[in-house]
């Protein structure tokens, strides 16, 4: 069977959400686990009527949590501060929902947090002291720890679906796939590799001179999809398949979209078991190799071949018989 993907899948089956919940990783909480960087060093800043702008932080790609560290106000003083956004470290602007609480006698000593969600690359903390000087010091704290780690649970998923769709022979998100015939069967049907057949895109067959035809659907051809089984393209009573001296690579070429959906709620709980639990596999034995196996890993082994025995689409490869 020769076929080429066209359009890789844009989403997974599972998110890296679900496979932590899966594998019981616990990173710590958002707040647990930042890198902080001091915007506004802390200590006893003095009244100024205009705001005093802080120290830009590059968040790109992180998740960013501005924390305001009140100490006390002096008689009567207040403190106000806002988050600003950047593209260059350069120019700045208001970054809308990022106006702290104001700062007063009745409400001070105390830590204020702001979580960034905006796109910017750069953002800082601007404050303003009024009537008497105040104690304070601005942090923005960036997680960045989390983005390697979620790239490494991204590649496992992904390689995890891969393994899964091999073991199944089928698509599972949905994706484009051209497949090729060096001639067309002797059957009046055509079966297309992968199952859950959503759509032919079109069958073209070239001719020794390189002149490409491309055939019509519903007169030439019509598409089973067939459900979750191997869809087929079938010959309409009373038409045969073309006569033509093929072209010497690839002459017939069938473009097709394949997969349960774009989404994960129309794959079949078992099949989404298997991945997280391959997942979880390559999670806890990342980096090293395995030797030997255990008991458990052979009882998993067992059950992970059990959630897919059903899902298996045997293939006959009716070209070549």
């Amino acid at each position: 069977m020769r076929a080429t993907i066209i359009t890789e899948p844009t989403v997974e089956p599972i998110s890296a959400s679900e496979l932590k919940l899966h594998i019981r990783l616990d990173s710590g909480t958002f707040d647990d686990n930042l890198t902080s960087t001091q915007t506004v060093p802390p200590g006893l800043h003095t009244v100024d009527a205009d705001y005093v702008a802080g120290t830009g932080v590059d968040v790109l790609g992180n998740n960013a949590l501005a924390v305001l560290k009140s100490g006390t106000n002096g008689s009567s003083g207040t403190v106000d501060a806002k988050i600003l956004e950047s593209d260059d470290d350069i120019t700045y602007a208001d970054w809308a929902g990022g106006g702290f609480t104001q700062v007063t006698e009745a409400n001070d000593n105390t830590t204020y947090k702001i979580e960034y969600t905006g796109i910017k690359q750069y953002i800082r903390v601007d404050h303003k002291v009024l009537v008497a000087s105040c104690d304070l010091g601005i942090d923005i704290e960036v997680e960045s720890s989390s983005v390697t780690e979620d790239n490494l649970l991204a590649e496992m998923i992904e390689s995890s679906r891969i393994f899964v769709e091999e073991k199944t022979r089928r698509a599972l998100i949905t994706q484009t796939w051209e497949y090729y015939l060096d001639r067309f069967p002797a059957e009046n049907f055509i079966t297309l590799p992968f199952g859950n057949l959503q759509s032919v895109t079109t069958v073209i067959y070239k001719d020794s001179d390189g002149d490409e035809t491309t055939m019509v659907v519903d007169t030439e051809y019509i598409v089973e999809t067939n459900g979750d089984m191997y869809g087929r393209i079938v010959l309409p009573y009373g038409i045969s398949w073309p006569s033509f001296t093929p072209y010497p690579s690839k002459p017939i070429t069938i473009k097709f979209v394949c997969g349960y959906g774009d989404t994960s709620s129309t794959i079949p709980d078992k099949i989404i078991s298997a991945i997280k639990m391959k997942a979880a596999k390559l999670y806890e034995t990342r980096g090293e190799p395995l030797i030997g196996t255990s008991i458990n890993a052979s009882v998993a082994d067992d059950t992970f071949d059990s959630l897919l025995s059903s899902s298996i689409l045997w293939w006959v490869d009716y070209e070549n018989r």
